[in-house]
């Protein structure tokens, strides 16, 4: 028998009937049109649909020698949170943050943005949510969103399953660039307050919730809210009101590093953009974590240091800062609405005491780079005790 024969008489396959459902596709990019325009501004060309989404940068002209900054990330398992509480619209300003936030760490300011959402069925709502959280996103960060994709994997993802993935490019002048190599003995650590968990631990979040049976619509007291509304505080996008205090005259060339504070918590992450032979050396007792972190310590009975080594613990972003003009960082800073205050300084990395204590916390280095080191001390205030 032939294979022709063999395929006689059986119904014949369509790409719908494998999974794929393109007309809810296109349902969806008109629900989510009139969001991702509303971040276009006169410099992107086009509009939704075109193959590549195209960026005037003429202005690039004006620079002296302009770099391009890029970055690319995902949100992780906070998306298990969303799926499961059924809301969808904040897990794009998630991304946004995660991915501009990176940029701005150089002095970069974003130019564009694109996405890209897999998911095992569209359905148009739940994509056209997700996709208008980017949009604001991108509105609070001052960024065009001027493309993304949206892939169906029927037998790959379940129908429910969804990730979200992004990547932006930025621009700064080669001259104003940001990093190690302006940062000096002296400097002053100034942490900004998180708006939350933001993007990064909940692997160790969900299992802690899931040995301890909690239901993500209970109302918490110490939160205000239900569980799962804390858990899906947005991400909070430091970009704008960074970029607007690096263009402040009054502090002009005061900041000489940013550190976004992300997976592997804040003294890996500080420790990235330290030079060799400095060190960092922050006070715990100079901010207190919001009450969610001392909740996920309670009831995983999760020791401090894993804690830190995971989470943001109330601190999203840090800034090292010419001591000089640290007062009026800290009031360009608050006048924005970030809350923020001096939680360390920059010393000779000779100069570190030896750890006297367990939680006395040195990191040399992180994630690849060979630099400075950051040293945690102190306690935070009204922290549980033997954590």
């Amino acid at each position: 028998m032939n294979r022709t024969e063999a395929s006689a008489g059986a119904p014949s396959l369509t790409y719908a009937a494998a999974g794929v459902d393109t007309a809810a596709g296109d349902r969806a990019v008109e629900l989510m049109k009139e969001a991702v325009a509303a971040t276009h501004g006169p410099q992107v060309l086009g509009g939704i649909g075109a193959f590549a989404g195209l960026v005037d940068v003429s202005a690039l002209k004006e620079y002296r020698r302009p770099l391009l900054a890029s970055s690319t990330d995902g949100v992780g398992t906070k998306i298990a949170i969303a799926r499961e509480m059924d809301v969808h619209d904040t897990i794009g300003r998630d991304l946004v943050g995660m991915v501009v936030d990176d940029i701005i760490v150089v002095g970069a300011a974003p130019l564009a943005m694109t996405d890209y959402i897999a998911c095992g069925k569209v359905v148009p709502e739940r994509i056209a949510d997700i996709v208008r959280g980017i949009a604001e996103g991108c509105r609070l960060a001052g960024c065009a969103l001027v493309g993304g994709e949206t892939a169906e994997h029927p037998g790959l993802m379940a129908p429910d399953d969804y990730d979200v993935a992004g990547a932006a490019v930025g621009v700064v002048e080669a001259d104003q660039l940001l990093g190690p190599d302006r940062v000096r003995s002296g400097d002053v650590v100034i942490g900004m307050d998180a708006s939350g968990l933001h993007s990064n631990g909940y692997s160790l979040v969900r299992a802690v919730i899931a040995a301890q049976g909690l239901a993500l619509d209970a109302h918490i007291e110490d939160f205000g809210r239900s569980l799962g509304q804390e858990l899906l505080e947005p991400t909070r996008i430091y970009t704008g009101e960074l970029l607007a205090v690096l263009a402040d005259p009054r502090t002009a060339g005061a900041v000489h590093a940013l550190s976004h504070v992300t997976g592997g918590g804040l003294a890996a992450n500080l420790a990235r953009v330290m030079p060799r032979g400095l060190a960092a050396r922050v006070d715990r007792s100079r901010w207190e974590p919001g009450a969610v972190f001392a909740q996920i310590a309670r009831w995983g009975s999760v020791p401090q240091l894993d804690l830190e080594g995971t989470l943001n613990m109330g601190l999203g972003m840090v800034a090292l800062v010419g001591p000089e003009q640290a007062d009026a960082v800290l009031a360009a800073l608050t006048e924005r609405g970030l809350g923020a205050r001096i939680i360390g300084e920059v010393v000779g990395e000779a100069s570190l005491p030896e750890p006297g204590t367990p939680l006395e916390h040195v990191v040399v280095g992180a994630k690849g780079v060979e630099g400075g080191a950051v040293m945690l001390a102190g306690q935070h205030p009204g922290w549980p005790s033997g954590r």
